[in-house]
């Protein structure tokens, strides 16, 4: 009697496995849903539009998220350590203003143009560092602080006007220079006649970024600063270098977005970057849901600047009003956030 019952294992529930299989293709769907969503609207717009689907609407659709998608790489960085740069988008302006300036009032080149104005975004991103770090000014403070110094300090040398050439300079004299032909290549020429040089340089950001965040060990630092700091700290590392570090790609990445802008623009515009900002964050947020990894990656990052800019590219092409894109972007950022955050919990819980 006693081996009888000893032999006898107790049954296991039926539906054990139901839920088991269940939950693990809801954490896939979920995983994958920005794909999915991407996939859906890519069909969607080509059945409704047949001209969406051309490779030169698609090609345009990646020259256009280029700089969001540049900007919004940035911002991750910043992310992953805690912080959040709200300069940005004013670097980026500033930027275009700072490249036009070298280009037709002081008659610089582009390989005089182009270090110099990534050295002035560097140059911000360690200033915002220094008053994060060291003068301990919250993160969103500091930027924010820096986004309104910039987006006025840019006016100042031209009282206001945009740049382009001739120029009457508020002295009253005129600028002679002109933009260097080899300058407006960066954004208004394509490698092979087929993919825009800004697409190739947002796809060698997003490259360099996942590498140095996802395979390196300056990478887990990153992470581990936002996610502990006190713990990265007492574990040996330098969180303060580590958080300049970000800052410095974050200013860096929005001047190298300034450029682009300022080579297919092809003047300074005092209004250029004015919706950057935002874009760039919604690209990092939205880039949360992707994968289900629910943290800052620049993969993410990538994906959700495309997102949106298929959606909107989309909808202008079925003339959809123009007043409703943020309401759009709006709207998919939401949905991005509740994928990510709304489903945490496991089915079978």
């Amino acid at each position: 009697m006693t081996s009888i019952i000893d032999e006898t294992a107790p049954p296991e529930p039926r539906n054990a496995n139901s839920w088991a299989r269940l939950a693990d293709l809801g954490n896939a769907l979920r995983s994958g849903a920005v794909f999915i969503l991407l996939a859906a609207l890519l069909i969607g717009f080509s059945t409704a539009e047949p001209a969406f689907a051309n490779l030169g609407n698609l090609m345009s659709i990646l020259q256009a998220v280029a700089v969001v998608a540049i900007l919004g790489a940035g911002v991750t960085v910043t992310l992953a350590v805690g912080g959040f740069d709200l300069s940005i988008g004013a670097i980026a302006a500033s930027s275009v203003m700072a490249a036009s300036y070298a280009m037709i009032v002081w008659g610089l080149d582009t390989f005089a143009t182009v270090p110099l104005v990534l050295a002035f975004g560097a140059l911000i991103g360690l200033v915002n560092a220094f008053l994060i770090v060291r003068l301990r000014v919250p993160d969103l403070l500091a930027t924010l602080s820096m986004m309104f110094l910039l987006s006025g300090l840019q006016l100042i040398p031209t009282a206001g006007r945009s740049i382009s050439a001739g120029l009457i300079l508020p002295d009253g004299t005129t600028a002679t220079g002109a933009y260097d032909p080899a300058f407006l290549l960066i954004g208004r020429s394509s490698l092979f006649g087929i993919v825009p040089v800004s697409v190739v340089l947002m796809a060698l950001v997003a490259v360099a970024l996942f590498v140095l965040t996802e395979r390196t060990r300056i990478g887990r630092l990153l992470f581990a600063t936002g996610g502990n700091e006190v713990a990265t700290r007492l574990a040996g590392a330098s969180t303060a270098r580590l958080k300049t570090l970000a800052y410095v790609i974050s200013g860096t990445l929005a001047s190298l977005g300034g450029i682009v802008i300022a080579a297919r623009v092809g003047r300074g515009d005092v209004s250029s970057g004015g919706s950057l900002l935002m874009d760039a964050v919604a690209a990092a947020l939205i880039g949360f849901a992707v994968l289900g990894k629910r943290r800052p990656n620049v993969l993410g990052t990538i994906v959700g600047a495309v997102f949106v800019g298929v959606l909107l590219n989309g909808l202008t092409m079925l003339n959809a009003p123009y007043y409703t894109q943020d309401f759009v972007k709006g709207a998919v950022l939401v949905g991005a956030l509740a994928l990510t955050y709304g489903t945490g919990r496991s089915i079978s819980s």
